[in-house]
């Protein structure tokens, strides 16, 4: 009966930090026009990305932005017609940077965005986009329009003053491919997860035990340029495999931020199989984990009690225990719903839960094993876990 008590209590617990609500959403929270729109540059660090380049900078040079917009995509050593397809779009907006080779002690992507901040002047925002994403016409309105709300203020005398009024960074979860058999078995759960480490709506708050939860999704970042150089810059992550929770971290650390799921941002790069979507969160799972093996062993082990231990209680309990078993399955699948359908998937596929869950903790072993290789963080060519 223990087992079914346990996994009762537990998802009681998940239920109640309202993580899996999704109402923390770029089309349900407040914005506000500024007397005078501020000046904006959206950096783009791009690598063999020649597939999806054109698509991703277009959707950035149709921004419908009042207010002063320029774009710099830094081309990060491609060995494709990245840069060449980039320069042909012959946009004013649009400056395209050859990156330096790779510096010591520096992720590819990070180094990348070092140098387009480094080339963007003095803007009041910096836009930092992925070159895999492509945003509608008023996403760039909404970002800074969510920016200059009114949020939650920070605590203390560092509430002084207009620099820290508003927002100091606003992410969007940019909505990724589900078209295929394997992503719309294993990307709403992707997000899930990532819900479930960074629940968005502590995220969103300054106070209390929220302070100290920080997050930011890496495809859609608007951040405020004086308060990242408060923050260090862009250098003060410079070796970061998960560069947009660090970042999230270290302005969080200035002033309120932001996080919410989106319609108007969204993926083009799709999954071929379930093989990519392996090889996308193994790059980078052990790094969550800071390389630590008592906590991926404590990882595998929470993993198998929270997503196999409610049905083993259903399954194999009896009297109380398999009710209890069957209360802690109810929970999952209910809490599973509200992501399911903000990707159009029908209620049933919360099912397979376990068993994606199970795909999951395959894929940290395998970013562990990776890491003790010398391959870990693997992505375009490059092993970057531990530089």
């Amino acid at each position: 009966m223990w087992l079914g008590a346990l996994v009762c209590a537990v998802w009681a617990g998940l239920l109640a930090t309202g993580f899996w609500t999704c109402a923390q959403r770029s089309d349900r929270v407040r914005m506000v026009a500024p007397d005078v729109w501020p000046d904006v540059v959206a950096v783009v660090p791009a690598r063999n990305e020649g597939d999806v380049i054109a698509r991703s900078l277009a959707s950035l040079i149709a921004q419908d932005y009042p207010g002063d917009f320029r774009i710099i995509m830094v081309d990060d050593n491609s060995e494709d017609d990245t840069a060449a397809i980039a320069g042909s779009l012959g946009s004013a907006r649009l400056a395209v940077l050859r990156g330096a080779p790779l510096a010591a002690g520096w992720t590819g992507k990070l180094w990348a965005v070092h140098q387009g901040i480094a080339a963007a002047g003095s803007p009041a925002y910096l836009w930092l986009s992925d070159a895999d994403i492509e945003h509608a016409p008023d996403t760039l309105r909404k970002l800074v329009g969510i920016a200059c709300a009114p949020g939650p203020q920070t605590e203390g005398p560092e509430t002084e003053g207009p620099d820290t009024q508003g927002r100091h960074l606003v992410s969007f979860m940019a909505k990724l491919s589900c078209a295929t058999w394997a992503e719309r078995a294993l990307v709403p759960a992707f997000i899930w997860f990532f819900m479930m480490l960074y629940p968005f709506n502590w995220i969103n708050r300054q106070g209390g035990l929220a302070k100290y939860v920080a997050g930011a999704a890496g495809g859609c970042m608007l951040v405020r340029a004086s308060s990242l150089a408060r923050a260090g810059g862009i250098g003060a992550m410079r070796g970061a495999l998960i560069d947009d929770c660090t970042l999230g971290k270290l302005i969080k650390q200035q002033g309120p931020i932001w996080l919410g799921l989106t319609q108007t941002s969204r993926s083009i790069r799709p999954y071929a199989g379930a093989g990519e979507i392996f090889a996308m969160i193994a790059r980078s799972a052990y790094a969550q984990l800071r390389y630590n093996p008592a906590l991926l062993v404590a990882t595998v082990a929470g993993l198998a009690l929270v997503f196999g231990g409610p049905w083993l209680a259903a399954l194999a309990g009896v009297g109380l225990a398999k009710g209890l078993g069957l209360a802690a399955c109810a929970m999952m699948l209910f809490a599973y719903q509200p992501i399911l359908g903000f990707y159009a998937r029908a209620p049933l596929w919360a099912l397979g839960l376990p068993l994606v869950a199970a795909f999951y903790t395959g894929a940290t072993l395998w970013s562990a094993i990776s890491y003790y290789r010398g391959a870990g963080g693997m992505w375009k060519g490059r092993a970057q876990a531990g530089v």
